[in-house]
């Protein structure tokens, strides 16, 4: 006669953690006279360790929407591929692209099953015209400017002082990576290179990746 295994054996145990494995980051997004400004930074933290000194929070989804990401990276990695494949299932299906609306009431319907569990996503859909925030509990919040992440409070403060409609091109650059800038600065889990991408009614343009401690020598230079 076989002994039956104990309901304890049956299910899995969960492990901790032996510490939190805190992590941060700093991405932005706003709209001004000529489009929409992504830019985030590249460093993946894992507690106080450095993960990752080069990793994409800058996601295009298609030719006029990408995506800045906060969170798990592999939260937010696993949610990208899968919005993506929607969106070219929806575009296949109906011969035109998802508005950046439907594509954030699509994602926030999908996320919102996952509320209250270890889930961790944090995403701002950047489209030409528009700005919309979805997070993991499903919340889907639009705006003219967000930023994410543990830096944000420090994003923030730079772009609510010189932010405003009537940028150009230019001055809406330099105003998303000195953003960027005092963030890495001033946050332990943001760091390493700026990432930043415009998008207009044309598409979206990459920015060629620039590296942070180069702005801070000479922003040193500056004070001298």
């Amino acid at each position: 006669m076989t002994s039956r295994p104990s309901s304890r054996a049956s299910h899995s145990v969960s492990v901790r953690r032996p510490f939190p494995l805190s992590h941060g980051t700093t991405t932005l997004g706003f709209i001004f006279q000529g489009g929409v400004i992504a830019a985030a930074d590249t460093r993946a933290s894992a507690g106080g360790l450095v993960a990752c000194p080069a990793v994409h929070k800058i996601t295009p989804i298609h030719s006029h929407l990408v995506v800045t990401s906060s969170g798990s990276g592999a939260d937010c990695m696993l949610w990208e591929r899968i919005l993506t494949r929607e969106i070219r299932l929806y575009q296949l299906r109906h011969k035109r692209r998802l508005s950046i609306s439907g594509t954030a009431k699509l994602l926030s319907l999908m996320l919102h099953p996952f509320k209250g569990t270890d889930v961790c996503v944090a995403l701002t859909l950047c489209g030409w015209d528009k700005l919309i925030y979805v997070c993991s509990d499903g919340a889907r919040l639009q705006g003219d400017i967000f930023s994410v992440g543990s830096g944000s409070p420090y994003a923030y403060g730079v772009l609510d002082r010189s932010l405003s409609w009537s940028l150009n091109k230019e001055e809406a650059i330099l105003l998303a990576r000195e953003a960027v800038f005092r963030a890495t600065h001033r946050d332990a889990y943001s760091g390493n290179n700026v990432d930043l991408f415009h998008v207009t009614a044309e598409g979206w343009r990459q920015r060629q990746r620039e590296d942070l401690k180069e702005e801070y020598y000479r922003d040193m230079e500056k004070r001298v």
